[in-house]
């Protein structure tokens, strides 16, 4: 019996601590039923044993940087129990798919903030609410005209200045290159721009136009889009224009892949150019970048929606998300994809930086003159007026 007695004692420890442990087990699971783990920022995280799924609208300028966040925000504590769901849509395209109910989108992320107005009104109109929780504006990039470098130089030797009145003129040529420059192997001008129905880009093509037009920078109202001599020049341009694509980043693509037969000159994001004039180096000849007179910037926001079929616990995790995004190493990997940090304390000139690599192609942080964000009601002028140029 002595000698069985340090057995049964060690087994009986054994027993109390499995009974303890059990213990301490189930009211750890009771406590915290979603789980628990240490998030890389701010200490403890909770995730879900079941992940929140949160779907994510956005304009394809900003998908290899969305991209990456995303699969690095995964690796965090607060990323854990979350699932992000990219989806691809014009900044236009997205806004009417909220409106429409796509029960997928959680956050728009269009762009800019120039379709805001409309959409807010579209939502009120059929929902009576207030379709936006919470909004930041995630990074910054104006817009500008990208073109073959040869061509550039062709062109400025005939007009003098890149403008839109310029393009116009150079679409309306009816001997093309020609008659522009004595290039008649280089065919008839092209320039392309996005579809406006569908992208911010393309939205903005035609508010930028229209400044041009009438020489203001602000103060831009229905009957100045309205009048006869810019319906009728906004016709003609648009008639020679190519503007089918829905993406700025599928128009830079194949400006680059398929090179001047397709494109002289397109309208597209700085951040776009910058993602691509890597690229187009050694297939067709060097890019040139253009800020065209009056511009407009374009601050990528991230709208957290405020719809029925968005749970609270959606609502939070694209919070979180939107954290991530402003942090500085995420939007120090912004930059690199060329676009300007909304984040203060992360600068854009330094060693390395695109902004001072690709300033031989014209790239600079001066764009000139910021034109105002028109109203809703010229906004819907304006589309109003490009869908019937696009039916005649």
């Amino acid at each position: 019996m002595p000698a069985d007695g340090p057995k049964l004692a060690i087994l009986g420890k054994l027993v109390i601590f499995l009974v303890i442990a059990g213990s301490l087990y189930g009211a750890y699971h009771y406590l915290y039923p979603s789980g628990f783990s240490l998030g890389k920022q701010g200490g403890p995280a909770l995730f879900t044993g079941k992940q929140v799924e949160i779907g994510i609208a956005y304009g394809t300028e900003k998908e290899r940087w969305l991209q990456w966040a995303a699969d690095e925000f995964a690796k965090t504590g607060d990323g854990r129990g979350v699932k992000i769901n990219l989806i691809p849509m014009g900044s236009l395209e997205g806004a009417q798919a909220i409106v429409g109910g796509d029960q997928r989108i959680n956050v728009w992320a269009p762009a800019s903030g120039v379709y805001k107005e409309t959409f807010v009104q579209d939502w009120q109109s059929k929902y009576n609410s207030d379709p936006i929780v919470k909004q930041e504006n995630l990074a910054l990039t104006p817009m500008v005209i990208v073109m073959w470098d040869e061509r550039y130089q062709a062109f400025i030797h005939k007009y003098k200045t890149v403008t839109f009145s310029k393009i116009g003129a150079a679409l309306m040529e009816k001997g093309g290159w020609n008659s522009i420059a004595g290039k008649p192997d280089w065919g008839l001008f092209k320039f392309g721009h996005t579809n406006p129905n569908e992208s911010n880009s393309g939205l903005l093509t035609l508010v930028l136009m229209a400044y041009d037009y009438t020489g203001k920078t602000k103060g831009l109202g229905p009957g100045s889009v309205v009048d006869v001599g810019f319906q009728t020049w906004l016709r003609d341009v648009e008639a020679g224009a190519s503007c089918q694509e829905n993406s700025t980043g599928n128009l830079m693509k194949d400006m680059v892949l398929k090179g001047p037969s397709v494109y002289d000159a397109v309208f597209v994001y700085e951040s776009v150019a910058i993602d691509y004039l890597k690229n187009a180096e050694g297939r067709w000849g060097n890019l040139r970048i253009v800020y065209p007179q009056r511009n407009m910037w374009n601050d990528n926001p991230y709208y957290i929606i405020n719809a029925s079929w968005s749970t609270q616990e959606q609502r939070d995790a694209a919070d979180k998300f939107l954290q991530f995004l402003m942090s500085e190493a995420v939007q120090k990997q912004a930059l690199t994809h060329g676009f300007r940090p909304a984040n203060v304390n992360v600068p854009v000139r330094f060693s390395g930086s695109p902004f001072v690599v690709y300033e031989k192609y014209g790239l600079k942080p001066d764009i000139g003159t910021i034109c105002e964000a028109p109203k809703a009601d010229v906004i819907n002028n304006l589309l109003a007026s490009w869908q019937r140029s696009q039916a005649r």
